[in-house]
């Protein structure tokens, strides 16, 4: 057999020929395509819910305290799954668990528009982010496979499906909302997922197993503690409960309780969810609580911006999305720039000016509109906030990631789990609010000075993470007396 044989073999000894690196550069991409709109779908159904709020509330007969469930419970699926997906695709192989998240996904999105009850919704919403927490860590390591030497590029690109994602999330749910139902947010999802599910059963390859035990225990204890959380801070929202009701008290014992067992579990077994170190020491300590505050105003908050449209100026559906799309804008050119200009101004003076920028326009927002329309106001208010993002995302990034750069894994998991678990409580608590007062915009604005107040209150923690600026090396003094001459 010939050389040039052998390579052919190679490359086409797979479903759709497509296993190996030297496949053709059409089939990789063609797989790098069917793995991006798996992202993307999963990017999107993040935010196409943010819109529908108060559609949603109606329809179903609840209270605006589980109407945003829809959201929160999406990214308490993201933190539970996204840490286990990844070892999990490694033990059974990344196509057969693409493949499974694929169905998982559109099988709940099915179902999702379906249902008329918010307690099922809230619980399909749970398993359809399982599915699509499982489509990054299955799809990096399928581009990673077959593009071989090649691949940093394209995962390079994967860094710009989220955002994308979130920018057309609020407007497709805007349109669907305008000219379909509530019901069409879910269900646009069956289609375009039937057809990627189909496409990667052709065309993906199959990858070897690996072994890998994941930390399900660990898993399941981090999102214990979150639900446990949510389910005492939603109560709350209920008339005639309190504090030490039943409903409020127990549920936040069992989070208390899941969160300690958590942190036993992170110090005694060999291969924790987070590792116990993560979790010790001032700049760890600064750094957590930082990914916390910034989380629940740059992820959590940015989610209620339509609905606080909607009810305080009477913004359509679709308008209010798109002031989620201009904060969008302005997170994907600001955190380009800053990426690019990380090693000159380090890490500390990005993410304080993000910080300020964010709570800016936080404030803005609250406040009442001056010489433009509200929409403009809004929009200028939502891009603040979205260009401080934007600016602060890359540097805190990798200032955790200095703290234990031998730990990438490790770290980028507790990162994430931080934001989207503030954002998850933000979001919970000032719906909770909201529903206790019966006046949601004026709590919704409320809650947006408090925690613009708290963000501000966290600049002075910047000084406890490194700095990571690049210095200039320092010449030898035979270059320098040359120098001189």
């Amino acid at each position: 057999m010939t050389g040039t044989e052998d390579r052919t073999r190679a490359s086409t000894d797979a479903p759709g020929g497509l296993r190996s690196p030297t496949a053709p550069a059409a089939g990789r991409w063609a797989v790098f395509a069917i793995c991006s709109i798996a992202l993307f779908m999963s990017s999107l159904d993040g935010t196409i819910v943010a819109t529908g709020l108060p559609t949603l509330r109606r329809a179903l007969h609840t209270r605006i305290n589980w109407a945003s469930w829809t959201m929160t419970a999406y990214q308490l699926g993201l933190v539970v799954a996204m840490p286990i997906a990844g070892r999990v695709a490694d033990s059974l192989g990344r196509k057969r668990v693409f493949l499974g998240a694929a169905v998982l996904f559109v099988t709940s999105s099915l179902l999702c528009g379906l249902v008329s009850n918010i307690a099922l919704l809230i619980a399909l919403r749970t398993a359809q982010a399982a599915g699509g927490a499982a489509f990054m860590p299955s799809a990096s390591g399928i581009v990673v496979e077959i593009f071989g030497k090649d691949h940093k590029r394209a995962l390079g690109l994967f860094s710009s499906i989220f955002p994308l994602g979130a920018l057309v999330g609020p407007i497709a749910g805007g349109i669907i909302l305008t000219d379909w139902s509530w019901r069409g947010v879910f269900l646009v999802n069956v289609p375009v997922g039937a057809t990627f599910t189909l496409l990667a059963w052709r065309y993906l390859p199959s990858s070897a197993r690996r072994p890998a035990k994941p930390d399900l225990p660990g898993a399941f204890l981090l999102g214990g503690t979150i639900l446990g959380l949510m389910l005492a801070v939603t109560n709350l929202g209920d008339r005639g409960t309190g504090p030490l009701s039943p409903s409020c008290a127990l549920p936040f014992l069992t989070g208390l309780v899941c969160a300690w067992l958590l942190i036993q579990r992170c110090a005694r077994v060999a291969a924790p969810l987070i590792p116990i170190e993560l979790l010790r020491g001032r700049a760890f300590a600064a750094t957590n609580a930082i990914n916390v505050v910034w989380g629940a105003c740059a992820i959590g908050f940015g989610s209620l911006v339509p609905l606080f449209a909607e009810d305080r100026y009477g913004l359509s559906p679709l308008s209010s999305g798109t002031l989620l799309t201009s904060r969008a804008i302005g997170e994907v050119v600001l955190a380009v720039a800053a990426s690019v200009f990380i090693h000159r101004t380090g890490f500390r003076v990005p993410i304080v000016a993000g910080i300020g920028l964010i709570s800016a326009g936080l404030v803005m927002i609250a406040l009442p509109q001056h010489l433009v329309t509200p929409y403009l106001w809004l929009a200028a208010g939502a891009t603040f906030t979205g260009v401080g993002t934007g600016l602060s995302a890359p540097a805190a990034n990798n200032a955790s990631l200095e703290l234990a750069p031998h730990d990438v894994g490790a770290i980028t998991g507790l990162r994430g789990a931080a934001r989207q678990g503030g954002a998850i409580l933000a979001v919970a608590l000032a719906t909770s609010l909201a529903a206790r007062t019966g006046a949601e915009a004026t709590t919704l604005l409320w809650s947006f000075l408090v925690l613009a107040g708290f963000l501000a209150a966290m600049a002075p923690l910047v000084l406890l993470v490194p700095d990571g600026r690049r210095r200039p090396q320092a010449r030898p003094r035979a270059a320098l007396a040359s120098a001189g001459h």
